[in-house]
């Protein structure tokens, strides 16, 4: 079986950025490949055109083309052409896309169309009530129905995506994966009353809830720190820096205890959930996080979010706790909880740990897909 991904982004050197997105693909690839199942990933907008393979799959990155008109239907052609002669000459058997702004629209495939839902730009715009521009709910919504199947990380992403598009179609759910072996907990001594947040600075992701509520965990514990790993992005809303945001909601004394690290490879980030007493992630849009599984397998206790997704990841009161990040009081109070109690923190973090190895490690994960697209290709 010869499986294909396309995709904005994957975590390579030679890649431009990538996010949680093209982290789930590159985990689920590399244990499909150790199963056997040839894979080719089409990473698409990329600042040159490179043709290799690395560690048993096939790479295809494709640069970003600009035209002087229709440029957003003429470069799907040209992806539509570029895919078409790889998959009937390496007889792929079905290629997957993702939903964030419907890059399948207009382009008819060679062979079976699946889309992962992994949260479309409408998604994300209903999550957050902000407007959204009508050519990308046009073009995701043509996307998804067009496809041959659809999957979802999650059963909220599912149905809040059916409702937005109004879809009849069945969508099956496989939720995202992180390997355990890779995110491990590794006996490094904690950083006491230390705190971490890790992913982009970005409001929708609740960092400026994370400031109100950091003034409350500073006026109670003096010594707390919080360190903030993640790229700082423009402010939807104010087109400021969102960090710059952060920083002005903190009194003087919570801003001193605030570092800054930027985005950070790989290995820094583990390193950082490693050392950390407590992981906190209030998001308010997510499909189904990245960040929370890698937290959860490295034996952290985290103080999240509620939304949506949440009770579909964690066990409020077993593997942490689930907040409402706007209630500032009872956030915080649940991560001081945390760093006061070292013995529930531990206990939280196992039981983390042994959900994930349960339900999100990619050993188990890997099956369901297999499964799946085994179906896919008997259709």
């Amino acid at each position: 079986m010869h499986v294909s991904f396309l995709t904005p982004e994957y975590p390579h050197p030679h890649s431009t950025p990538s996010g949680g997105l093209g982290t789930s693909i590159k985990n689920l690839a590399d244990q499909l490949v150790k199963r056997d199942v040839r894979i080719t990933v089409f990473v698409y907008g990329q600042e040159k055109d490179q043709v290799f393979q690395k560690n048993g799959i096939g790479f295809h990155f494709i640069k970003q083309l600009h035209y002087s008109f229709f440029g957003w239907y003429r470069y799907r052609k040209y992806l539509e052409f570029y895919i078409n002669k790889v998959i009937k000459e390496q007889k792929i058997d079905a290629l997957e896309a993702p939903d964030w702004t419907g890059i399948s629209a207009f382009m008819k495939l060679k062979c079976p169309l699946v889309i992962r839902m992994n949260g479309s730009d409408s998604y994300f715009c209903r999550l957050e009530s902000r407007p959204q521009k009508k050519k990308n709910f046009w073009f995701e919504k043509l996307a998804l129905k067009d496809a041959d199947h659809l999957l979802s990380v999650s059963e909220f992403t599912a149905k809040k995506t059916k409702e937005i598009f109004e879809l009849k179609k069945e969508i099956k759910v496989i939720p995202n994966s992180v390997d355990v072996e890779v995110f491990k907990p590794t006996g490094e001594k904690v950083l006491p009353d230390s705190i971490l947040y890790f992913g982009s600075v970005i409001r929708k992701k609740g960092v400026l809830e994370l400031a109100e509520i950091f003034n409350l965990i500073n006026k109670e514990n003096p010594s707390t720190s919080l360190i903030m790993a993640g790229r700082d992005v423009l402010d939807i809303k104010t087109e400021k820096s969102t960090r710059a945001l952060f920083e002005d909601i903190l009194d003087d004394e919570s801003r001193e205890k605030v570092t800054w690290t930027g985005s950070l490879p790989y290995e820094e980030i583990k390193a950082q959930i490693s050392k950390a007493a407590v992981i906190v992630l209030p998001s308010f849009a997510e499909a189904l996080p990245m960040t929370w599984l890698e937290a959860m397998a490295m034996e952290k206790a985290l103080v999240t979010s509620n939304v949506g997704w949440a009770k579909e990841v964690m066990i409020d009161g077993e593997t942490g706790y689930t907040v409402d990040p706007k209630d500032h009081a009872t956030y915080a109070n649940k991560v001081l909880k945390l760093l006061e109690n070292n013995e529930l923190a531990e206990k939280m973090g196992k039981a983390a740990r042994k959900r994930v190895v349960e339900r999100f490690s990619t050993e188990v994960v890997v099956e369901e897909n297999i499964g799946f697209y085994e179906s896919v290709v008997r259709r």
